[in-house]
């Protein structure tokens, strides 16, 4: 009796395995637990989302891109910029995936390969991370008078008449105030960083 070697071949398209390493980089440089490698794919995220209609890509689209190794297309997309970190997608995960916590993660590797396609996102958040670091705190009038200044000169003079009203109501103010204790932030700050570095 003779056996017969049975050869499968993977059908057209398909990998033979998957590339989870960007998944992995992910994973590990994700504050916390990410719980990214448990994701099911079941779609929950996106449909709980309130901004999935403006993302390019579903949160779950997102890690199964990661799960594919596709480094630049997940880069360049605009759903982490997108999430508003609302949280909504965490509380209804039934694999409680932090998908926020992944999406800042995902927008600080895109701003380090410069992979990200419009600047906006990018420019405002290291503008706020710099005014924390610098006050401890956002200082409003000139966070939106640099974004302002940077990417919409034109339309700086039309919201003269807002911030005059945020200024005489007392919600905003000219001059930008430091928290107490600004050292203790700093020295926390600065451990997070060199964390970051070894980790």
């Amino acid at each position: 009796m003779t056996q017969t070697k049975v050869i499968v071949q993977p059908k057209a398209g398909l990998r033979k395995q998957e590339d989870l390493t960007l998944l992995h980089e992910v994973s590990i440089a994700t504050a916390g637990v990410s719980h990214l490698e448990m994701c099911i794919q079941c779609g929950t995220c996106g449909g709980s989302c309130p901004s999935a209609a403006d993302m390019d890509h579903t949160p779950r689209m997102i890690f199964a891109m990661l799960r594919a190794g596709m480094r630049g297309e997940v880069l360049h997309s605009n759903t982490p910029w997108i999430c508003v970190s609302c949280y909504h997608c965490v509380v209804r995960c039934p694999q409680i995936v932090h998908i926020p916590d992944v999406m800042y993660t995902l927008k600080g590797m895109a701003i380090k390969a410069k992979l990200y396609r419009d600047s906006n996102p990018p420019h405002f958040s290291q503008t706020f991370v710099g005014m924390v670091e610098t006050f401890g705190r956002s200082y409003e009038l000139g966070l939106a008078t640099r974004h302002y200044l940077r990417h919409y000169p034109l339309r700086l003079p039309g919201m003269a008449l807002m911030g005059l009203g945020l200024l005489t109501k007392d919600r905003m103010s000219i001059i930008p105030k430091q928290i107490k204790n600004m050292s203790q932030l700093t020295a926390i700050l600065n451990k997070a960083k060199t964390l970051e570095l070894t980790s």
